[in-house]
C-alpha cells in the first residue's frame, strides 16, 4: 500500500463536524424548552456559553487531561526497547501520510492502549507496560495502527466534544428537575403561553427523564461505530488483520482490569478497560470483541503481510 491511507480525509472531517453539529443542537433545543417552560431565557444562555466554555476548554486541554489521569509519561527514547516502539508507531504514521504522534506509557500491566489529542498534529498514543511486554510485533502493529486509525479519523476529537455535551444534558435535566419540584414554572400572563406552554411543559418532563440517557446511547453508539472503522482501517494499514484480531482476542482474554481507567476515559481505550462486568451491548462502550475479530477475519485483502 502506498499513498495517503486518509484519501478521504475531507469527507472524514465533515462527518464528524456534522455529528458535532448534530449533538449540539439537540443540546440548544433541550435548553430552549427547558428556558420557555421555566420562563428564564437565562437557562438557554448560561447552557449555550458554559457548553461552548468547556468545548473549547476539552479541544485544548483534552489530551493533557486525560493522560494525567491515566498516570502516562512520554516514551524515553535513550532506551534500546523505547526506540523500537517509536520506529514501529513512526513507520505505521508514514504509510498512513500522519504526523508521527508522541507516544506515552502507562505503567500497568494491564494490556491496552488509548490514543488522543485534538487533530493529527497534536495526536498522542498511549500503550500500557503490558500490551507492550506481552504482545507479538505483528499484534502491536495492529494495535497501534488501529489507534493511529483514530486520530486520523478525527475520532478522539469527537469522543470528547460527545462527552461534554452529554454531561451537560444530564446537568440541565437535573436542574430543571429540581427547578420544577421547587415551583419555577413558566408565567401564563402571555395570551399564547396556553396551550403550548402545557404541551411543552410535558415535553420538557419527558425530557428532563429521558434525555440524559438518550444522548448518552448516542454517544455509545458513536464509540462503537468508531472502533469498527479503526479496526477496518488499522487492517487496510498493516495489510495484516490477523495481527489485530490476535491482538484483540489476547486482550479480551486478559482478567486484568487497567486502575488508572475510569468511566470518563473508558470508551478512549481498544478495549473496555473494565474486567468481570458484563454488561448489555446497548450501553457498552465497546462493541463485543467476538464481532471485532470475526469483522476482521471476514476482510479480504491483497498481498497480505506475512506473519511477523
Amino acid at each position: 500500500m502506498t499513498g495517503n491511507l486518509y484519501h478521504e480525509k475531507d469527507k472524514n472531517v465533515r462527518r464528524t463536524w456534522m455529528l458535532m453539529i448534530v449533538f449540539f443542537g439537540v443540546v440548544v433545543g433541550i435548553a430552549w424548552v427547558f428556558s420557555y417552560v421555566l420562563d428564564s431565557y437565562a437557562i438557554f444562555l448560561g447552557a449555550m456559553i458554559f457548553s461552548l466554555v468547556m468545548n473549547v476548554g476539552s479541544y485544548w486541554f483534552s489530551d493533557k487531561i486525560v493522560l494525567g489521569i491515566s498516570g502516562a509519561h512520554e516514551l524515553d527514547q535513550s532506551q534500546p526497547e523505547a526506540r523500537e516502539i517509536y520506529r514501529l508507531v513512526e513507520n505505521l504514521a508514514i504509510t498512513a501520510g500522519l504526523p508521527t504522534p508522541k507516544v506515552y506509557i502507562i505503567q500497568d500491566s494491564a494490556m491496552n492502549a488509548f490514543a488522543t489529542g485534538r487533530n493529527p498534529e497534536h495526536g498522542v498514543i498511549a500503550l500500557t507496560t503490558g500490551i507492550i511486554g506481552r504482545l507479538e510485533k505483528a499484534e502491536l502493529e495492529g494495535v497501534i495502527a488501529h489507534e493511529l486509525a483514530h486520530i486520523g479519523n478525527r475520532d478522539t476529537l469527537i469522543q470528547t466534544i460527545a462527552v461534554t455535551l452529554v454531561g451537560l444534558v444530564a446537568l440541565l435535566s437535573d436542574f430543571f428537575l429540581r427547578m420544577s419540584f421547587f415551583g419555577g414554572e413558566r408565567s401564563r400572563d402571555d395570551n399564547d403561553s396556553g396551550q403550548l406552554g402545557l404541551i411543552l411543559g410535558i415535553i420538557a418532563i419527558f425530557l428532563a427523564i429521558l434525555a440524559p440517557l438518550f444522548v448518552q446511547l448516542i454517544q455509545l453508539a458513536i464509540s462503537r461505530k468508531r472502533e469498527y472503522l479503526a479496526d477496518a482501517t488499522g487492517a487496510l494499514l498493516t495489510r495484516y488483520p490477523d495481527g489485530l484480531a490476535r491482538a484483540l482476542a489476547k486482550i479480551s482474554n486478559d482478567p486484568e482490569a487497567l486502575e488508572a481507567a475510569n468511566r470518563a476515559t473508558a470508551h478512549l481505550y481498544i478495549s473496555n478497560p473494565f474486567k468481570g462486568k458484563n454488561f448489555s451491548e446497548a450501553f457498552s462502550t465497546h462493541p463485543p470483541i467476538q464481532k471485532r475479530i470475526a469483522a476482521l477475519t471476514g476482510l479480504n485483502l491483497q498481498n497480505p503481510k506475512s506473519n511477523a
